[in-house]
């Protein structure tokens, strides 16, 4: 079996080649990546050197490289995105070229040569803020940030390519997730890297939205149950069940890295802020055989001893671009926090 992974370098995406490559050892594996700032090459070096995994250096939106990649693919899971809803608010066009057009020159590509199954990898948050009760996957979709948007656009377009042409896709909706490789931009990672440093935690607004945090690996392991059994035109929810609020997981962070609790800082809120997500995952369950097994506390561990034994990887990361950008996003809210004395 032939397997194209898209955005294989990112987060979830090098997380998923290192599974694909240790449980299905027999698959060939191509990953397409455009190496954008959250895209790293050195995730998969030691996998390119064992002759695992083919590399290709592309973008989804180029129908050239699309072809080089998915040729000779049966299966193909999407996770080439633009994902921070942060720099969504800042940047909406980049979200909707890669999140919207990315997604439509991939299933082109894939409608052509005829693959057995696509995976187009979606987010919870397509549902927008759930204030009780939980999302199931024929709950209309409410999204309220450019990333959502995007997101919900992405999947929709995926969705047409079956009922109009019998594309042979399937959509998968996470909840947060968290584990090693993910670029310091997203709260846990961020958080884990800043008590390390001594930094300051930003939390922002009250602190009380709620989110379902899955941990990595099971969401890996629930994407490869898709492969094997997921029913082309239907669309899946993965979660973990686990509902922390920001503050909850600051607290836990702190507990683990022996930060002082005099680094979180309350900063503004930013605009459109979700309160809370939550998924129904009985389909996946039933139809799949999935669920996550990961506690919360257990992964939250694991994760920071991967940062802790990962110090290289990520200083060379928030040593670059990264600092313009946390600067930007977070500077002038620390000052004002700081002035309010909170």
């Amino acid at each position: 079996m032939k397997i194209l992974v898209t955005g294989g370098a990112g987060f979830i995406g090098t997380n998923f080649v290192h599974f694909v490559s240790r449980e299905k050892p027999d698959w060939t594996v191509t990953v397409l990546d455009k190496l954008t700032y959250a895209g790293r090459r050195e995730n998969l070096s030691a996998l390119e050197a064992s002759g695992a995994v083919r590399f290709i250096h592309g973008d989804i939106c180029d129908p050239a490289a699309v072809s080089e990649a998915m040729e000779g693919a049966g299966l193909v899971v999407n996770f080439a995105a633009e994902t921070h809803v942060d720099r969504s608010i800042q940047a909406p066009s980049d979200f909707v070229r890669t999140d919207i057009e990315g997604v439509r020159v991939l299933l082109e590509e894939f409608r052509r040569i005829g693959g057995r199954m696509f995976v187009q990898i979606s987010t919870d948050e397509v549902y927008g803020s759930v204030e009780s009760g939980y999302s199931r996957e024929d709950d209309p979709l409410r999204p309220r940030s450019p990333y959502s948007a995007s997101k919900a656009g992405g999947e929709l377009l995926a969705m047409s390519f079956f009922h109009t042409w019998g594309v042979p896709v399937v959509v998968t909706r996470a909840s947060n997730n968290y584990g090693p490789w993910q670029y310091p931009e997203k709260l846990i990672p961020l958080f884990v890297t800043n008590a390390f440093e001594g930094l300051e935690l930003p939390v922002y607004g009250d602190g009380l939205n709620r989110r379902d945090w899955l941990y990595v690996e099971d969401h890996c392991r629930a994407i490869a149950r898709v492969l094997e059994k997921g029913r082309p035109g239907s669309i899946y929810n993965i979660g973990s069940g686990q509902e922390r609020t920001n503050l909850e997981v600051t607290e836990a962070i702190l507990e683990l890295t022996g930060a002082d609790r005099s680094l979180v800082r309350r900063i503004s809120d930013r605009p459109g802020h979700d309160r809370r997500y939550a998924l129904d995952v009985s389909r996946a369950e039933a139809e799949l055989g999935w669920r996550a097994c990961t506690d919360f506390e257990e992964g939250l561990a694991a994760t920071v001893e991967w940062y802790r034994a990962n110090e290289p990887w990520w200083r060379e990361i928030k040593s670059g671009r990264f600092r313009e950008y946390y600067m930007a996003m977070y500077s002038e809210r620390l000052r004002e926090s700081r002035e309010r004395g909170r």
